[in-house]
């Protein structure tokens, strides 16, 4: 039980750490998580608002179908979709995303490596490519998620920056119907030169987890999470929402 006490202050140190260094993201992002299971096949759908500093919001969503390829391999298509005052609810891009898992995490951390390529509706932005390590460790009841990812355009008419992101959570396993954790965003900016504090994005707050086993061979999982923008070039407030339906 110590060690465990210790390792979550450890996670709340480092959430607090990446928020305290907040450039946007959309409101429905959520937490790769690195594990794969062969044969899963998944319906997926993500949802997310936010307030922005000028009193306008900024709608996300998204519907996604994802098929576990190997023991090592989870491929998964999204639409997304999104609408920013004062303009209506729009088709947005298309995405495939694609993980990786290369450690089993039975002694030592679970490792995976993310890669998402991303078509937007308006041509002149490219193809959106966002890559980078998944990492997940178990101490005691509680676990710990962290994700490093660089974010880079292709063929756009424009140059845009390189950019580098993180994920970061932390939930406690306990025995109930729900769970609770927390859980961070963070863009700094470009990769190789931060941005200025201020210009960073940065959301961290509460977060809740859940999952309804419906038959030995399906369920729904689904977490949520009410974030605070800590910086001055983040959004005031962000709620977000996952849903997945999963069967083999």
């Amino acid at each position: 039980m110590r060690k465990t006490g210790l390792g979550f202050k450890g996670l709340a140190l480092v959430l607090a750490i990446g928020a305290a260094t907040g450039v946007h993201a959309d409101p429905n992002e959520y937490v790769v998580m690195p594990k794969v299971d062969v044969g899963e096949k998944e319906f997926d759908f993500k949802s997310g608002v936010q307030r922005n500093k000028d009193g306008s919001s900024t709608m996300a969503h998204s519907i996604g179908v994802g098929y576990g390829v190997s023991s090592f391999w989870f491929s998964e298509v999204y639409a997304k979709y999104k609408r920013e005052d004062p303009q209506p609810q729009a088709f947005d891009a298309w995405e495939w995303e694609n993980k990786f898992q290369l450690t089993r995490g039975d002694k030592g951390p679970l490792l995976g490596i993310l890669l998402e390529i991303e078509k937007p509706k308006d041509s002149s932005e490219g193809y959106e490519l966002t890559y980078g390590p998944l990492i997940q460790k178990d101490w005691g009841k509680v676990q710990y998620n962290f994700n490093v990812l660089i974010q880079r355009h292709l063929n756009a008419s424009a140059p845009f920056q390189t950019e580098l992101h993180y994920q970061a959570q932390i939930k406690y396993k306990a025995q109930a119907p729900i769970q609770w954790g927390a859980q961070a965003f963070g863009n700094l900016g470009d990769y190789k030169h931060f941005s200025p504090t201020s210009l960073q994005e940065q959301k961290i707050g509460p977060a809740v987890f859940g999952k309804v086993k419906l038959s030995s061979v399906e369920g729904i999982k689904w977490n949520a999470a009410f974030l605070k923008g800590i910086t001055q070039a983040s959004p005031s407030s962000t709620i977000r929402l996952q849903v997945e339906y999963e069967y083999y």
